[in-house]
């Protein structure tokens, strides 16, 4: 089989495809700055689960759901399952391994091909540690079935922590929490708090679950006690209310992929759970940065005039975002760098930023887009491509770094 696009030399045979390969100027890059001597986390990465969805479902508990989840995924696939939606997502840009990956050759090390492929893009990328996520699982928190959110997001969990994580220690994982249901948030915490390669859990932001519903808050207490971030990564669904109104895939991914993110921050602080859970670590992932300083502003700005709404604040809300954690992708890398300046000021970069790659999909950032800016010192770059997610995280770096890292 042939792939053909308007530029011939992305022609590929599927049969000789090699991730390694594809990011060879990736690699280049890379090399020209000596990356593999800065530590990079990758806080947003993402692998295709669909690719390996028949034994994903094996591992559903309830014996009728999976043999229903079975039967529909071998008669209509993933899509049926995860309440897809038509889009752009998977061809509308410039990353041609959405129909090569399943073609690419791997050598029978004995190793699982989920990691032999992983390893394959972070050694391109010279990225020493990645954060998988799954991709079409993040539409999940639209699901109208509840339980086939907590059935699917148990069974991914336990494959992962199972099969893929323990295969090698450069792989982590925040795991996938079933919100839609507070008890089996609750329960998917305790099962798997403690797991080797979980650093954390992650909400999908698409959803119409508010934050500050008391059932959630059993949840926000084991996560502080036990020194585990949660996250929140945005989404989109072409299909919710609002974002139907668009009819063009660039404006639905704007504004999906950052507006969920933006009403769950502000509801997190406006209802105090900052002051409620101090030490919880918060990160919103993958709505890129621009929509911070905005917010900002905005809280501030009413909070002022309608204190009385939010009694359990002791400070501005933008105080309370600057504590939280942030990750670059996709970072809006505008003409006028003066406001991508100012926004790392805004929200205390130095510190709180993450870096993400959010590869393999349309609009990924390679590392040197944290590494060639300008207006950051190299211990400013340092410390978002690795060092605040190494202190985040708790992260053991030993294995790459044996000898501890520059700036560390």
């Amino acid at each position: 089989m042939r792939i053909r696009s308007s530029d011939p030399a992305y022609d590929l045979h599927i049969e000789g495809y090699n991730t390694s390969h594809h990011l060879g100027n990736a690699r280049k890059q890379a090399d020209a700055r000596g990356l593999d001597d800065v530590l990079i986390v990758d806080v947003d990465c993402h692998h295709y689960e669909t690719d390996n969805f028949e034994p994903i479902l094996e591992f559903i508990d309830d014996p009728a759901l999976r043999h229903i989840a079975l039967n529909t995924y071998k008669y209509k696939g993933p899509a049926a399952m995860l309440y897809d939606q038509p889009g752009y997502q998977d061809v509308g840009g410039r990353v041609t391994r959405y129909l090569t990956r399943k073609g690419e050759k791997i050598e029978e090390t004995g190793g699982h091909r989920e990691v032999e492929q992983t390893l394959r893009w972070m050694n391109a990328l010279s990225v020493d540690y990645a954060c998988l996520f799954p991709t079409p699982m993040l539409f999940l928190g639209l699901h109208p079935q509840a339980e086939v959110e907590v059935a699917l997001a148990r069974a991914y969990n336990r494959w992962i922590t199972e099969v893929i994580l323990p295969s090698n220690p450069r792989l982590r994982s925040m795991l996938y929490l079933p919100f839609n249901d507070p008890e089996a948030t609750y329960r998917t915490v305790n099962e798997f708090a403690g797991k080797p390669g979980v650093i954390g859990f992650m909400v999908v932001s698409t959803r119409y679950k508010p934050v500050y519903e008391n059932a959630y808050m059993k949840t926000y207490a084991f996560l502080e006690e036990a020194g585990l971030p949660l996250s929140f990564h945005a989404s989109y669904h072409w299909n919710d209310q609002l974002t139907s109104l668009s009819n063009r895939f660039i404006t639905a991914h704007a504004v999906g992929f950052t507006f969920f993110n933006a009403v769950h921050c502000a509801n997190w602080v406006v209802n105090g759970l900052p002051e409620r859970f101090p030490k919880l670590k918060v990160i919103w992932i993958e709505s890129g940065l621009a929509w911070i300083p905005w917010l900002m502003q905005r809280l501030d700005n009413d909070f002022r005039m309608r204190t009385s709404e939010a009694p359990a604040l002791k400070r501005l809300p933008s105080e309370y975002m600057r504590d939280m954690f942030y990750t670059t992708q996709p970072m809006e890398m505008v003409n006028n760098q003066e406001a991508l300046e100012l926004t790392f000021k805004m929200i205390n970069a130095d510190t709180q930023l993450l870096y993400s790659s959010d590869y393999p999909h349309w609009d990924m950032d390679l590392p040197s887009t944290i590494w060639d800016l300008p207006f950051l010192k190299e211990q400013s770059k340092r410390n978002i491509l690795g060092l605040n997610a190494k202190r985040v995280f708790n992260l053991d770096i030993s294995n790459q770094f044996p000898n501890g890292v520059k700036g560390g």
